[in-house]
């Protein structure tokens, strides 16, 4: 029989990666006119399976570009920008707001997910 933890794992770890995502995200935002800072972001499906051990994430379509080059410490990535700027920032303010809008989306999908998990859990509980 799973335990409680087991049943809401994946979810629960969605909801702090994405989480985690927003603050990185945010920060970029909030840096887009200052000199020299380099945009960063997390591989979400590379960062999830580590946690998870689960099978990889697949893509709708093998032609989809990837923004990432380095990593650091705390597995954000620097993102490569396509139209660098001459005061070497690669924050590009329509890429950051399209990748924060999507990622709340996310964010909220994965709360829904995991409150139907408690309400099937609380059901199961009462015997409904």
């Amino acid at each position: 029989m799973k335990s409680i933890a087991n049943h809401i794992q994946l979810h629960a770890n969605a909801l702090n990666l994405r989480s985690k995502r927003n603050e990185i995200l945010a920060s970029n935002i909030v840096n887009a006119a200052t000199p020299n800072f380099k945009a960063r972001d997390i591989d979400f499906s590379k960062e999830l399976q580590a946690r998870m051990d689960v099978g990889p994430v697949t893509v709708s379509n093998s032609k989809h570009l990837k923004f990432y080059s380095g990593v650091d410490n705390g597995g954000a990535q620097f993102r490569q920008s396509v139209n660098p700027s001459q005061d070497g920032n690669t924050v590009e303010l329509h890429v950051e707001q399209m990748e924060f809008s999507e990622n709340v989306m996310r964010y909220q999908t994965s709360l829904e997910f995991l409150n139907r998990k408690f309400n099937g859990l609380l059901s199961a509980i009462k015997g409904e």
